[in-house]
């Protein structure tokens, strides 16, 4: 299964016009990059968020939010809001927020 594009496009006008920012696919799905870290994306189940290990445990306190595990193996920079959770705006734009605030402290790729 593709990722969802309405989803895709939340997160598009979530991140706004960043400078900076561009879309690859990525893990089936589509990523978001800031200056070439990665900063959040969509896959087949919902939405993931780099918010890196110091803000990790305050973004897995939001509402919907769970760590990210493609591989069995828990990513602790990383968190995962299922789809179904997708629709708090709130918890969005505080999880979008630390994942640009994080990439945007990373030196440019």
């Amino acid at each position: 299964m593709a990722y969802d594009e309405d989803l895709a496009q939340q997160m598009r006008d979530d991140l706004g016009p960043l400078p900076g920012l561009s879309e690859t696919k990525m893990f089936g799905g589509i990523c978001f990059m800031l200056n070439g870290n990665m900063t959040c994306g969509v896959h087949k189940n919902g939405l993931m968020y780099r918010v890196g290990k110091p803000a990790h445990e305050e973004a897995l306190a939001l509402p919907g939010t769970k760590p990210m595990d493609f591989t069995g193996r828990p990513m602790r920079a990383f968190v995962d809001l299922p789809a179904d959770c997708a629709e708090d705006d709130a918890t969005r734009e505080k999880l979008t927020q630390m994942a640009v605030a994080f990439a945007g402290s990373l030196p440019g790729k």
